[in-house]
């Protein structure tokens, strides 16, 4: 399982920190031998980083398209 703080909360983790804990997720997963319960305690955990990773990849993505119209618009004005 990730080496994380476990007092730290998954919308506290930067993107490297998610996509990590989350292929240490995916892996362990993969290897098997986990009882049921177990098996979905960690698939959620997986979900949850899956989706602040995505947060994570939006909010870049917002940025760039920020400053791009930002550069478009000071190209344009003269």
């Amino acid at each position: 399982m990730p080496e994380q703080d476990s007092t730290r909360d998954i919308s506290e983790l930067g993107y490297e920190e998610c996509r990590d804990a989350l292929i240490d997720v995916v892996q362990t997963l993969e290897q098997g031998g986990l009882d049921l319960d177990a098996s979905l305690r960690l698939w959620e955990t997986g979900e949850k980083l899956a989706k602040r990773c995505e947060e994570h990849l939006a909010g870049a993505h917002r940025r760039i398209e920020a400053a791009l119209a930002a550069e478009d618009d000071t190209d344009g004005s003269g």
